[in-house]
């Protein structure tokens, strides 16, 4: 694969190792059935298959390619297990695998990045996996306002993870730090930055 443009990890252009992960995350995490890859149970696939399935619909890449696409990746969403031959997502399927996740404790207070434009829908009925399995928290607001640029204005959401425990609610995290939840019902949910803006407004002179 060579293209002009800067080069990230591996002399590939940045833009390639952007298009390539974006392959790889469609095929680990949605659609592996597309290019005929086989993943098992916990969402693992043979390095070589999915190079080979790959190929055969016309997105040539080899070993050491994808190895910079899983260490450039800055969310880390791929693993390699411990031989190097197998190959997953770490989070964010919408095929049915089981990650093997243990059940953790999680911070008191989680977070969650979104587009403001998402907030009457959430504000009603709380925080949805949607298309995933999932509901996706991040341990820090910074993080989250990441995630939630990707969409639109971005608005952070404080989530009382603490309460959430205490009513029974269970939360496992993955090896790259994301945690994860069923669903987040409105209750548990907060707007600090509103609150923020609402504080720092001068009061009326009425």
């Amino acid at each position: 694969m060579h293209e002009s443009g800067s080069n990230g990890l591996n002399g590939l252009a940045d833009e390639q190792l952007v298009r390539l992960s974006k392959w790889i995350s469609l095929r680990l995490r949605h659609d592996p059935a597309a290019i005929a890859l086989n993943l098992d149970a916990a969402g693992w696939a043979s390095v070589e298959e999915l190079i080979a399935a790959s190929a055969g619909r016309g997105v040539r890449f080899d070993r050491e390619a994808l190895e910079a696409v899983v260490a450039g990746n800055d969310k880390r969403r791929f693993e390699f297990d411990e031989s190097g031959a197998r190959i997953r997502a770490r989070q964010g399927h919408s095929i049915a695998v089981d990650l093997g996740y243990a059940d953790a404790e999680p911070p008191a207070v989680l977070f969650h990045g979104t587009a403001t434009r998402f907030l009457p829908g959430i504000r009603s009925g709380g925080l949805l996996p949607m298309n995933r399995h999932d509901v996706h928290l991040s341990a820090d607001a910074t993080t989250a306002r990441n995630v939630g640029a990707r969409h639109g204005r971005a608005i952070v959401l404080a989530v009382d993870a603490a309460a959430m425990v205490a009513q029974g609610h269970t939360f496992r995290v993955t090896g790259n730090g994301v945690w994860l939840t069923a669903a987040v019902p409105p209750r548990y949910l907060s707007e600090p930055e509103h609150a923020e803006r609402h504080h720092s407004e001068p009061a009326s002179s009425d």
